[in-house]
Order: structure tokens, then sequence, then C-alpha cells
């Protein structure tokens, strides 16, 4: 059995005269579904049902909640608040029309109606309340392929800055996905730390950038496969400042906080860190993290100069860098985002040289 109803718009009329109720809907049956109430707290209900009206009709004086206070509570609601409202009443003033408009209300029928001019306003707010909810509908739908065109277009820029950093490492033995893991790294402790998912994501684009000063650096220390003596040190030292230049010029975005991390992620919270010597919170957050992140990869990895460390011993030195090498709150975070970290480890995992016990 067909529905007779199934093609039609709702229309709820709203008032305590059921003699009002019959008129209003003896002229609009005709071409709408109508529903009815016969107070304000009826008429939510009805309107907050699953099966809500496109538009109500509402009288304004009605006993214990006039139709000022159901448009209000109406409009509060997010299933509702988007339907028309009219009101239907026998006030003339214009300081209530002026009320009615101010609450939500689109339109004002005098009583008694005339069936034409009913049939108009009926007519017309239906017609822009379908056109609202098309626009609505289209706002929504592209609002969906921009942050799908975004994540894309993160996503690619994220790989991109891999690969352009990879160009540093590239040199060495055996790093493999160090900057995947050391980017995901920094973004779990910066999550557990409670920074903003906006300095959050800009960590994870940033970090990779940590060692981008390297391409300066000879291969004869970067592939040496034992301890560096001092002169080394100190020319290895100068990926920092190398990578400084780097990206110099730019102090705005994900590009600035990887300028930040090139230049910081050797400090130490005791001042003996390098290449400034800063101390504690001298340090920039970013640097704070990219420092246990990177440290962490470094000893649980194979590295030309070095084996993996056994995670447990890996940890252990973590630990023991609190108060020291690093900053005691980055550290706490470092551990309360262990089973991530660990994730993140696995999934990353080197072709080789990874111990994983």
């Amino acid at each position: 059995m067909t529905d007779r109803f199934a093609d039609k718009q709702t229309v709820l009329v709203v008032d305590d005269a059921p003699e009002h109720i019959s008129v209003l809907v003896e002229i609009l049956r005709k071409d709408y579904r109508v529903k009815f109430a016969i107070n304000g707290r009826q008429a939510l209900a009805v309107a907050m049902a699953t099966d809500s009206p496109n538009l109500i009709l509402l009288d304004v004086e009605m006993p214990e909640m006039d139709g000022y206070e159901v448009c209000r509570r109406i409009k509060q609601d997010p299933i509702t608040r988007n339907v028309p409202v009219i009101f239907v009443t026998a006030l003339k003033e214009s300081e209530a029309e002026e009320k009615g408009f101010d609450i939500g209300g689109v339109d004002y029928i005098t009583k008694p109606v005339n069936p034409a001019i009913v049939r108009a306003r009926v007519k017309t707010h239906l017609a822009l309340y379908d056109q609202n909810r098309v626009l609505d509908e289209l706002v929504k739908e592209r609002t969906r392929q921009l942050r799908e065109a975004l994540e894309t277009i993160k996503g690619a820029s994220l790989n991109t800055i891999h690969k352009l950093s990879r160009a540093a490492e590239f040199k060495d033995v055996d790093t493999g996905a160090h900057l995947l893991r050391m980017s995901n790294y920094a973004a779990a402790v910066a999550s557990k730390l409670g920074l903003s998912e906006e300095t959050v994501e800009a960590i994870l684009y940033a970090a990779p950038m940590h060692d981008i000063g390297k391409i300066g650096i000879p291969d004869r220390i970067l592939l040496k496969p034992g301890k560096l003596d001092a002169v080394e040190r100190e020319i290895i030292k100068q990926h920092v400042t190398n990578g400084v230049r780097i990206l110099e010029g730019t102090k705005e975005g994900f590009i600035g906080m990887a300028g930040t991390i090139v230049l910081t992620h050797h400090e130490r919270w005791d001042g003996n860190g390098y290449p400034n010597g800063l101390k504690g919170s001298e340090i920039p957050i970013a640097g704070r993290i990219a420092a246990i992140a990177d440290v962490f990869d470094a000893l649980t990895s194979k590295w030309p100069y070095k084996e993996a460390f056994p995670l447990k011993k890996s940890l252990c030195l973590i630990k023991e860098g609190g108060g020291s090498h690093f900053d005691p709150e980055v550290v706490d975070a470092f551990f309360s985002a262990t089973d991530e970290i660990l994730s993140i480890r696995d999934r990353y995992k080197d072709n080789g040289g990874v111990l994983l016990s």
C-alpha cells in the first residue's frame, strides 16, 4: 500500500484552541502532511521526534509555555534549530513581532488567518528551507572533500620531507627508517605532554629534518666504524649550524619548527650540550622532545660506530638521563607513551640491526 504522505513535506500546527488547529489543517492538508499539538510541551515532543517537521506554525498565546519559549527551545536544539517557525497570533504590536524575530521566528501570520496568505507564506518558507538544506549539504560535502584533499597534501608533504631529509642520512649505513621512527616518537611524546594538535603535527613534520646538516659532513667521519677523536667530534657538531643555514629565512610553520629542532636537539637539560650550552627551560620544548626521540632511536638502532642496544638497556639509559640529559617531564611523557613508541618501533623496523628484546 502506497503512503499518500510519502512525498509531502510535514507542517506542525501548534495552538491551544482546537478550532484554530482545524482551520489551519483544512487549509494545508491537501498539499502537506499536517501534524498538530495543543500545547508547548507536546509541540516540543513532536518537533524533536525522529520524523521532525519541515515547518512549524506556532501560536504565541498559550498557557504554561507560550510560543516564544517553544521557539526558543526549538532553536537551541541542534536537531530542530534550522526548522522555520512562523508565529500565528492575534497580537499586532510591533514589539511582539520584534521579539519573535529575535528568538528565531521567520514570519508572522495574524488571526483570523487568510487561507491564501497561509499557503503563500508556508510555500515560500519551505522553499527557502529546502534551499538552505541543499546548501548545507553542499557545504558539508565540500568540507569533506577539502579535508580529504588536505590529508592527501599532508601525506604527500610528509613523504617529501622524509625523502629530502634522507638525503642527509643517505651516507649513513643502516639508518633505515630512523626518520620515520624518530619523528613519530617525538609526536607521541608531544601529545602526552598535552601540546596542541597543531604543535604535535608541526613536530611530526619538522623532526625528520633534525640532522639535515649532516649533508655537509665528510663521509670519512659519518662512516667511521669506531669512536671519533676530538677533532672529528667538533666537525660532526657542525651539522647543527649547517642545518640552521639550510633552513634559515623561515620562522613560521613547520619549517620554522624544524629550524628550532635542528638548533637545539643536542642541547642538554643540565647545560652540557651544544651548540649554545642552553640549560633547562632555556631549551625550546620542541628541542627537548626531539632530543629524547633521537637518542632512543640511536640507542636501539645499529650505526657504523655501534651495535643496537637491547630495549631494556635503552629504556634504562633514557630513564637515567632524566634531569641531566633530558627534561624530567619529557622523560615522564616518554614513558607514559611507551606502548605507542614500541608500536611505532615495530611498524618501522629496519631490515637489520635492531634488537627486539
